[in-house]
């Protein structure tokens, strides 16, 4: 039975990664993670019809074998009395010429089987690619990483961390689920092959002990084994500069299969490793450091702790009152506002808008949610430090973004039309979603941002569509703040000085969403428009 299994999870596998060539972008957006449970609810139904079919099949086959069976208990006792009778003779013949032949030669499994792809194929467009697979570890390891998670609790389906000596829960999700020894495999593969040792040891670690858990059994939906998690990790070892630890997974590798000459090769190689040197001290993982993100350690430190913002209490300059921005349409409903931050100007509208409208918003950028992009040059292209998926909405007369228009230019008093401002982008977080730091406004002549010669983007103000329940806060980095997700909130701030220079101060990130699904969306104002909304200052360094 075991052979066919293992032919058609092949096949899928094949079918998996001739797809992936488009390239997978499922883990960009939560969004499209919920249409693949949607997808996977009906593998579930075409499965349980294969195996109703399989079963019938058998019952069939269980049937012959105790009619057959039962002859030669009764009937064939006496082969010659049994040969004597000409009508048991014939049914003899004939089931040896026709029945069995039918039996053995039956069609009705690979009908069965061919059933169930070609109804697999069917869902095809509607799967995960190999990328999303990658996508996803990553997404994984980089939750494990900002909010200092620990492996061993996540293999649980517990978000843990170590504080003070002790393990603290970071957060408690309504549901969650363990991982098993292949689960764990994979993503330590991940890690693996891009040269990344320190998660993949830590992943290989928690494969090797569940898979010794389990035993060697053989388990149709895996993709790895015991053996191949070994070899990977023993090899993570060695990579870590640990070769004496490399060598006893080796030897445990090739108790299970000795003849591998490449770990044979391999356990040479460590044993004249360990003969010629010193006596060296128990080595211990270190992450490595980021060439390309200065600001690693401070912008994960906001992403766990929110920062050391002062709070209203201990500054008095920061404050939250019933804002009307001396606008006839907030007269009679003030928005209430609180002030984050001086430098940068940050404040923060709550209940800006209504969850109704916040759905109705999403719903519209659903169809158009396409991988999100980053500048590069005059150019624009996706990006690992960028994981979400976003659409442009533009606002008819009448419509919920018209009005959601009006609201902003009544609150900040800017001019938000089109060209002065950039049509609403809706934006959707994937699995650890996240925006690394950043500013808004562009920093080269070349950026795109320069295309609706409008100028540069002197204000965001980005509305919260939806609550998580963990992680995603924006963190500002200079400042040394970070800014929760508040529900319909909207959070506003300056980009330029009033001469037109870039705000230091506002580069931002979007931290990882670690639990929930965020959605937010931005309007991004120019500088042309605002010339009697924002004038100069008398001071050319304001």
């Amino acid at each position: 039975m075991k052979a066919p299994l293992r032919v058609f999870c092949l096949c899928c596998f094949l079918i998996i990664d001739l797809a992936s060539r488009a390239g997978g972008e499922m883990y960009t957006s939560l969004q499209n993670v919920k249409q693949a449970i949607h997808v996977e609810r009906k593998l579930i139904d075409y499965l349980r019809t294969y195996i109703d079919s399989e079963l019938e099949r058998l019952e069939d086959i269980k049937r012959f074998y105790a009619k057959v069976s039962d002859l030669h208990a009764v009937l064939y006792k006496g082969t010659a009395a049994a040969a004597a009778n000409p009508l048991v003779a014939f049914t003899l013949v004939k089931r040896l010429h026709s029945e069995w032949l039918n039996v053995v030669y039956s069609n009705e499994a690979q009908e069965n089987t061919q059933t169930l792809r070609s109804k697999y194929e069917e869902e095809e467009a509607g799967l995960p690619k190999v990328e999303d697979l990658r996508g996803a570890a990553k997404g994984l390891m980089r939750l494990q990483d900002v909010y200092s998670l620990q492996v061993s609790s996540l293999v649980k389906g517990r978000f843990q961390r170590v504080s003070n000596g002790g393990v603290i829960d970071v957060c408690s999700p309504a549901v969650s689920v363990s991982l098993s020894g292949d689960d764990c495999f994979l993503v330590g593969k991940v890690a693996y092959e891009q040269e990344d040792f320190y998660h993949s040891v830590q992943w290989l670690e928690e494969s090797v002990r569940l898979f010794r858990g389990v035993g060697r059994q053989w388990i149709p939906e895996n993709e790895g084994t015991l053996e191949d998690a070994l070899d990977h990790l023993a090899f993570s070892h060695f990579k870590t500069g640990n070769v004496s630890y490399a060598l006893s997974l080796s030897h445990e590798l090739l108790h299970h299969d000795p003849m591998n000459g490449r770990v044979l090769q391999n356990v040479e190689k460590y044993e004249k490793l360990l003969g010629s040197a010193a006596p060296s001290r128990a080595c211990s993982l270190k992450r490595p450091g980021s060439s390309y993100l200065r600001t690693r350690d401070t912008y994960e430190r906001l992403c766990l702790t929110q920062g050391s913002q002062p709070t209203h209490f201990e500054n008095p300059r920061l404050f939250c009152d019933h804002f009307t921005n001396n606008s006839p349409a907030l007269l009679l409903q003030p928005v209430r506002r609180e002030v984050l931050s001086l430098q940068p100007h940050v404040v923060l509208y709550h209940d800006f808008i209504t969850g109704a409208e916040a759905e109705d918003i999403k719903k519209l950028a659903q169809p158009g949610l396409k991988r999100s992009v980053v500048a590069a040059g005059e150019k624009q292209e996706t990006a690992d430090y960028r994981i979400s998926k976003s659409a442009w909405l533009k606002g008819s007369e009448g419509s919920i973004i018209e009005r959601l228009d009006r609201r902003i230019s009544a609150l900040t008093g800017l001019n938000v039309k089109h060209p002065y401002g950039e049509f609403l982008q809706v934006v959707n977080y994937g699995i650890g979603g996240h925006y690394e730091p950043h500013f808004d406004h562009a920093t080269s002549p070349s950026s795109p941002v320069f295309k609706l010669k409008t100028g540069n983007r002197v204000a965001t103000f980005m509305i919260y569509l939806s609550p998580v329940e963990a992680g995603g806060s924006t963190a500002f980095i200079h400042a040394n703040f970070s800014v929760p997700v508040v529900e319909n909130a909207a959070i506003f701030w300056w980009n330029l000085h009033r001469n037109g220079q870039g705000d230091e101060d506002t580069l931002h990130a979007g931290c990882p969403v670690l639990i929930g699904d965020k959605w937010v969306a931005n309007k991004w104002i120019h500088e042309y428009g605002q010339e009697f909304q924002r004038c100069c200052s008398l001071n050319p360094e304001e």
